[in-house]
């Protein structure tokens, strides 16, 4: 019996994109034990998750690397046949390399990752088109397949339960945040956006307790009447079944475009200052992509976003047009 753990610490999407590693890995190894370990605050992403046998959190933001220490602890006594590490930093590094591990396997921009038994190329390159859960799976490929594996989140009964009351009529949602400004669909855009929603439609505004503010603006300054902000009031996976449920799901190249595709939820992405070809578009089966039809030599300004527009004009965002919203919402 194979025991495995997965290692992902990194953002919220990050997480999601890498549950593909335990669809894939619980496919070939049925009878197996594999754990996830995730930074604290992104476990309940993994709830309900039938393949898991245990979920391990880091909590970075308090005795950062006094936690890290005791979770080597930890890895070390649970004997793990192999350690996989779709995270690139240093932390997860020393982790996987000093695991104990019998095979320890990680990207090799992993500055640790002369010490892993197994180092795998990462490319971040858009003229080579492969997404990021492909890369993922070249950590497992082979001992495993090279079968594309989608990701998956599980939401519960109870998930679905909880949100019945936003299905009484027609709704889509909108996620109008990120972590990072140049990833943002400006809110103006959004407002246009959605004053030219047919109102029979409910609109749900998406995110965290810390984009209420931003919602707030929108749903003040928008004259559509059917506008509600969930943001900070759903998990994780009940804003994933909502997701479910929605005619259609607008989101920026941020986490909530991979909650749609670890559901299969109807999803419409639009990517600002990144672009599709990074490998981080929606997967799906009904999916659109939006961003700017005028070719951008600043455009992408980087591999991430960044904290506000390097050439101040913004155009990957102000140049995308709502028809293009309106027209594959009108088609749903």
């Amino acid at each position: 019996m194979q025991k495995i753990l997965i290692i992902q610490t990194a953002f919220i999407g990050d997480v999601v994109l890498a549950t593909a590693l335990i669809e894939k890995l619980h496919t070939h190894f049925p009878n197996g034990k594999i754990d996830f370990l995730v930074r604290k605050g992104n476990e309940s992403l993994l709830d309900n998750n039938p393949h898991l046998n245990e979920v391990l959190i880091w909590n970075k933001k308090q005795d950062k690397y006094k936690n890290l220490f005791q979770l080597l602890k930890k890895i070390r006594s649970k004997k793990y046949d192999k350690i996989v590490n779709a995270q690139r930093y240093f932390a997860t590094g020393f982790l996987t390399a000093f695991s104990g591990a019998k095979e320890t396997i990680g990207f090799d921009s992993n500055p640790l990752s002369f010490l892993f038994s197994k180092k795998i190329k990462h490319e971040l390159n858009i003229k080579q088109v492969r997404h990021e859960v492909e890369r993922n799976n070249d950590l497992i490929k082979h001992f495993t397949d090279n079968n594309f594996t989608k990701p998956r989140l599980y939401p519960s009964e109870a998930d679905f339960a909880s949100i019945q009351q936003y299905n009484l009529q027609p709704f889509l949602t909108i996620a109008p945040t990120s972590v990072w400004f140049t990833k943002e669909f400006p809110s103006n855009k959004w407002m246009e956006f959605i004053n030219q929603v047919d109102q029979q439609y409910n609109i749900f505004l998406l995110g965290g307790k810390d984009n209420q503010k931003e919602c707030d603006i929108i749903k003040q300054t928008a004259t559509h009447p059917n506008i509600q902000i969930l943001a900070g009031q759903l998990s994780f996976l009940q804003s994933a079944a909502l997701m479910k449920l929605a005619t259609m799901n607008f989101t920026n190249d941020s986490a909530p475009l991979h909650f749609a595709s670890a559901v299969n939820a109807p999803v419409t992405a639009i990517f600002c200052s990144t672009v599709p070809e990074l490998g981080y578009t929606p997967l799906s089966d009904q999916s659109f992509i939006v961003e700017t039809k005028e070719i951008l030599s600043c455009r992408p300004c980087g591999f991430h976003g960044k904290k506000a527009c390097p050439e101040k004009h913004f155009k990957c965002g102000n140049l995308i047009e709502t028809s293009s919203l309106i027209q594959i919402l009108n088609n749903c």
